[in-house]
């Protein structure tokens, strides 16, 4: 079966929201990523996988401005654009969560959600005295949880640091949901988290797909990519090897391709 042949009639049909075109990145003679392309389709989980230094990460930083491609094209909604820094992809709707999850553990929920978008009261509280509104963004991160069914934060008064790895998750999972209006990346969202803790995060990234809201999956865990991904594009030595789904390949299919032994 061929890597077109893999994809289904469906998602060819569908204009992509996200598109790379031949993204090449070179770290002085170490070639990161060599002429890659991928899309992404609204409403799909796309799962990248790929051996260590297979340029996962080199890929995913140029798609949110953490990198900038040495040349090719990126769009958003068939518009070309360039991503200079993260901020740049956060305005066309591309929000990252990173391994490290960067929420602030002396924090509370809601402000965790907030984080670097702080609302403000209205009139010159808020404008002159610059002061935090605190109520608003709690009602408005209540509302964002509920939205999303994460019912394992209930108070979101609670510090960041009081809650457990896949409470933490959630919360960065939230925010990115939250104002991810295009798309969500998440980088080894279940690394170093328990069986239960990891079916929740899953469960997330479905109910983010059920939104209509695509999912870029960075995972180094194939049952956990083969259970939620539409689609699953491979890594190898910086080329795309191919685009699989869980339908037309198996896990070890997907590993053979990944170190060499097969191609699709």
């Amino acid at each position: 079966m061929t890597m077109t042949e893999s994809i289904t009639p469906e998602v060819t049909t569908r204009e992509p929201i996200l598109r790379a075109r031949n993204l090449v990145k070179t770290f002085g003679r170490v070639v990161g990523l060599d002429g890659v392309s991928l899309d992404l389709y609204p409403g799909e989980v796309l799962a990248v996988i790929g051996d260590n230094g297979a340029g996962k990460s080199t890929l995913i930083k140029c798609l949110t401005g953490a990198e900038v491609p040495d040349s090719g094209e990126l769009y958003v909604s068939g518009e070309q654009v360039s991503f200079k820094r993260p901020q740049d992809a956060r305005a066309h709707g591309i929000e990252t969560v990173y391994q490290n999850l960067a929420v602030s553990p002396a924090l509370d929920v809601a402000s965790n959600l907030f984080l670097g978008r702080e609302l403000r009261k209205p009139g010159l509280l808020g404008s002159v005295l610059r002061m935090l509104d605190s109520k608003g963004m709690r009602k408005q991160a209540r509302d964002e949880l509920t939205r999303l069914g994460i019912s394992t934060l209930q108070d979101v008064t609670v510090p960041v640091e009081n809650l457990s790895g896949g409470q933490r998750q959630a919360v960065a999972v939230a925010r990115a949901a939250a104002f991810g209006s295009k798309v969500v990346v998440l980088d080894e969202p279940t690394a170093a988290l328990g069986v239960r803790e990891s079916n929740q995060v899953l469960q997330l990234v479905r109910d983010l797909r059920e939104r209509g809201l695509p999912v870029i999956l960075i995972s180094h865990n194939m049952p956990h990519v083969f259970d939620v991904a539409d689609r699953i594009h491979i890594q190898r030595l910086g080329k795309c090897a191919a685009t699989i789904t869980p339908q037309s390949h198996s896990m070890t299919d997907a590993v053979a391709i990944m170190t060499g032994a097969a191609t699709a």
